[in-house]
């Protein structure tokens, strides 16, 4: 959510300068979104289509390429991707820093 709230916090201050210098934005909104979702997409073309030429279904070949992830982001309410290691499992071999004179 933070992510959304400087996002939309640095449209903000964007808008608010261009107000104050008198400039237009270089697209109406509704052009540049349609524009960015483009780019997203296109991306994507090439991971697909590899995919697809190895043999993959269309649907596979759409979760191989993590699209949804790319495209949409980490939406807000989904689990995190990263798996923590259980609770008893050390970290690391080398024993805890222990500060000196003790």
């Amino acid at each position: 959510m933070k992510l959304y709230l400087a996002s939309l916090g640095a449209g903000l201050l964007v808008g608010i300068v261009y107000s104050l210098i008198n400039v237009r934005s270089p697209a109406p909104p509704v052009v540049a979104l349609v524009g960015l979702l483009g780019i997203l997409i296109g991306e994507q073309i090439v991971p697909v289509a590899r995919h697809l030429i190895a043999g993959d279904s269309l649907r596979t070949a759409i979760g191989l390429a993590d699209c949804s992830d790319h495209v949409l982001g980490q939406l807000p309410g989904r689990q995190s991707a990263a798996v923590e290691p259980p609770q008893d499992t050390p970290l690391r071999d080398t024993p805890p820093h222990t500060p000196p004179g003790t």
